[in-house]
């Protein structure tokens, strides 16, 4: 993919479209920034957790994706913002802030994921 391609890739992705690219398959990280103990609570299937302020430390973790699109999410979009910034400052150009977090994915994609 072109650095023009990489670069176009909005910031932002909707709990709908995450969906899709679920159902359809596509190669994606699903990244979960909130805490320990928020994922215990609850999660979206197979997601991967990195706690926000660990992903410097971890950034080596999710290497593998850094030319492939990642999907970051937190309890309602704020954290999750903060980490797509800095993956996108640190060459993950696809990185991309799932808009409402998992509240929005309960509410909107599988009220089976419990609220909080």
């Amino acid at each position: 993919m072109s650095n023009s391609q990489a670069s176009s890739t909005p910031i932002e992705i909707d709990v709908q479209s995450v969906k899709s690219l679920m159902d359809s398959e596509t190669e994606f990280l699903l990244l979960d920034c909130r805490e320990v103990s928020e994922h215990e609570h609850c999660r979206i299937e197979g997601s991967q957790l990195i706690p926000m302020n660990e992903t410097p430390d971890r950034v080596a973790e999710i290497e593998a994706h850094s030319s492939k699109p990642i999907v970051v999410h937190c309890h309602h979009g704020g954290r999750s913002m903060q980490v797509v910034n800095w993956l996108r400052a640190n060459g993950f150009p696809q990185a991309q802030n799932m808009v409402g977090g998992i509240e929005a994915w309960s509410c909107e994609v599988d009220p089976s994921v419990p609220r909080y």
